[in-house]
């Protein structure tokens, strides 16, 4: 997944520009981007089984813990499921993003099933992000305006930090409300439905960014996936109102759905440094406004999973799948000498990397 909040660029501060362009001060390495190709050209494939028992896994273990945390009879063991259901739950939504990069004849049903075990329940349907997701890996978008999943969060104020994440507790609601009350009204209100399409149907972090209308396959899998969120949304809330579900179960289905979500939104922060200015970045530079987490990182697994440790490398080499990830860093790591870029985008843990953006918005660096 991505974030779920929105700043307005409008709040950066007010800064001397410098008299050239970061985007424009890196040249591409070009060592760098024919060796990271030419050493994963056989990681290149998605293996079927690893994506298949590492959703039904997270899936599982996060609606098993998250019933067990519903139950009064466990007494303080609520606590502990409660924490291992959003963990796995986080990490099975988590998979939205590589059904964005994948090609979905290698994982044949794959999507489907995503959606049915995750997406639809946890309402964020894949198309909030397919669709979304490819043009922020657009070679001409990415940190500029026209990219949806980027703010110069390191040049804003520093209140936008902090607002960035706490306001992602509130992601329930939003959903709860896009499902069963927007959407529904927008099916049989047309102009409304445009907006809605428009502005209300991207996980982005955006304000400015505006969906255009999907076509084909698209527009089959966004309406029947819509609807289908819509239907569960709107019987949650009816379950509810009649006490078919306990209202202290469903308070700790949304507490799970805010943490996922916060956790998500501070792994977005770190994700990237946040300090290009608008404009179009050379593939190093993208690379080097990005971050890894390599181990010997433990927690990344946790904040960071399927993958999103490495979302620097992913950003070099968008179409490896993410149980390659590790592999491909190892390589590209040994092979290069120690003044390459490649280098320069790990960074040893989430402490630091909040600091850094901090510090940034404080004026420092």
């Amino acid at each position: 997944m991505t974030s779920t909040i929105a700043l307005d660029r409008r709040t950066a501060d007010a800064r001397p520009v410098a008299a050239k362009p970061v985007a424009d001060r890196i040249a591409d390495d070009r060592a760098m981007l024919r060796t990271a190709a030419d050493l994963t050209r056989d990681l290149n494939a998605p293996k079927p089984a690893i994506y298949w028992a590492d959703l039904l896994a997270s899936a599982v273990i996060g609606y098993g813990a998250l019933f067990a945390s519903m139950m009064p009879s466990i007494g303080a063991w609520a606590i502990p499921a409660f924490v291992v259901a959003v963990f796995a739950l986080y990490r099975a939504g988590s998979f939205i993003h590589e059904l964005t990069h994948i090609k979905h004849s290698a994982v044949p049903g794959f999507r489907l099933v995503w959606n049915l075990l995750a997406g639809i329940p946890l309402m964020a349907p894949s198309f909030m992000y397919e669709g979304v997701h490819n043009l922020h890996h657009a070679r001409t978008r990415y940190g500029t305006a026209e990219d949806p999943e980027y703010l110069p969060l390191a040049l804003m104020k520093p209140w936008s930090v902090p607002l960035f994440v706490v306001i992602a507790l509130l992601a329930p609601l939003a959903l709860i409300a896009r499902f069963a009350i927007i959407a529904p009204l927008s099916f049989v209100w047309p102009s409304f439905r445009k907006r809605v399409i428009a502005q209300y149907s991207a996980l982005s972090i955006n304000p400015a960014f505006r969906r255009r209308a999907p076509e084909g396959e698209a527009r089959t899998l966004w309406l029947w996936t819509e609807a289908a969120t819509a239907l569960w949304s709107i019987s949650l809330i009816a379950m509810v109102v009649t006490n078919v579900i306990p209202l202290r179960s469903f308070l700790i289905f949304v507490a799970a759905i805010s943490v996922g979500a916060v956790l998500n939104q501070v792994r977005t922060l770190v994700a990237h440094l946040w300090e290009n200015e608008g404009e179009a970045m050379t593939v190093t530079a993208q690379y080097l406004d990005t971050v890894n987490v390599p181990p010997p990182a433990m927690l990344p697994m946790l904040w960071a999973p399927v993958g999103l440790r490495y979302h620097a490398l992913h950003h070099l080499l968008p179409g490896l799948p993410y149980h390659a990830l590790g592999e491909a860093h190892r390589r590209i790591t040994a092979a290069l000498e120690t003044d390459s870029p490649y280098h320069k985008a790990s960074y040893p843990g989430l402490p630091g990397l909040v600091g850094r953006l901090v510090r940034s918005t404080m004026g420092g660096r």
